[in-house]
Formats: C-alpha cells, structure tokens, sequence
C-alpha cells in the first residue's frame, strides 16, 4: 500500500468483512478479532481485484515494508532523512541494514541502493515536469552532492540529462498545443 487511496480501499474490504483494525498503514494491516480462514481468503480475493495483494510470506512482507519506507521517504515527504539511508531504513523497518540489504538483493535482484537511485531519479522527472524547482534546487532538496552527481545519476538511468528530458516535455506541451 503506497498511497491513501489504497488505504482506504483495505479498509472498506476489512469494513465489509465486519473486521475492525486498529492501523491500517503502508503494508500493514493490525485487526483487532482473529480472522477466519473464509475471512483471509475472501480479504484476498477482494483485495486482489484491486490490484492489491495480501501476503503471507515473510521475506515477502519484509521486501513490501523496504519498498514502501524507500517510495514513502523520496516521494511522499518534503525532507529526506538528514542521516544515512541504511540507518533511515534500518531503524524504521527494526532490523539490521545488512539483512535488509541481503534479502532485498536476492528477492528483487537489485541492491537497496539501485531501488532508491531509481526511485529519486523518478522523483527528479517529477519534479523536472512539474517545472517549480530548477535542477539546483531539486539537487539540494533531493540531498545530491552536487548539480553535476544528480546529472551525471540522471543520465545514467535514463540516457538522458536533465536538460534534454526538460526539452522534451516542453516540446510535447508544444506539440500538444498545435493540434
């Protein structure tokens, strides 16, 4: 769950299912009753048809709660934590960055590092199309070193810069216009 409209899908499934929760949060669900085999089995269901997936897995659950601290850390809040990345995730998620960063790898097939570089280059196109920050402030707002590391990362995930990819959405909002 990354964003509030799931949220509130999970709890309208757990509501018709007559379960009462006590938190319903980015990739965990506390409910107050036990819940029935039938109950689990229609909650997935349900849940499935929206696109959402319960999981029972627990390296499963683990892999969601690094994604959803990683997506809610770079798209959903206007600071980026101050210390380390793998402290950030490490104290938020309750257990060791190197076993985080273990199963992460060998269940997703890319580091924790390379998610959260793709994930804040995804945020640097946001913000690029959005047009209210110029690259230095996006750098700065997105903790980059400097104007030139952000490019440079830029340039390596998306074979282009920042520059050309501005351009390009200018030139489409121009082609647009012309129809």
């Amino acid at each position: 769950m990354v964003s509030l409209r799931c949220k509130l899908m999970v709890k309208e499934e757990l509501k018709k299912l007559g379960l009462h929760y006590v938190a319903v949060e980015l990739g965990i669900i506390e409910v107050l009753e036990d819940i029935t085999k039938e109950q689990r089995l229609q909650l997935k269901r349900n849940l499935s048809k929206s696109g959402l997936e319960l999981m029972d897995n627990k390296k499963s659950i683990l892999i969601e709660k690094i994604r959803n601290v990683i997506i809610e850390m770079i798209h959903y809040t206007d600071e980026l934590p101050k210390v380390n990345y793998s402290d950030y995730i490490s104290e938020k998620i309750g257990y060791d960055y190197t076993y985080l960063a273990n199963i992460f790898s060998e269940v997703k097939g890319i580091t924790i590092q390379q998610f959260i570089i793709i994930h804040k280059i995804e945020r640097v196109k946001e913000l690029i199309i959005y047009d209210e920050l110029n690259l230095t402030e996006i750098s700065h707002k997105l903790h980059y070193s400097s104007v030139a590391h952000l490019s440079n990362q830029f340039k390596k995930t998306t074979g282009l810069t920042p520059t050309f990819y501005k351009q390009l959405k200018e030139k489409r909002k121009q082609n647009l216009e012309d129809l």
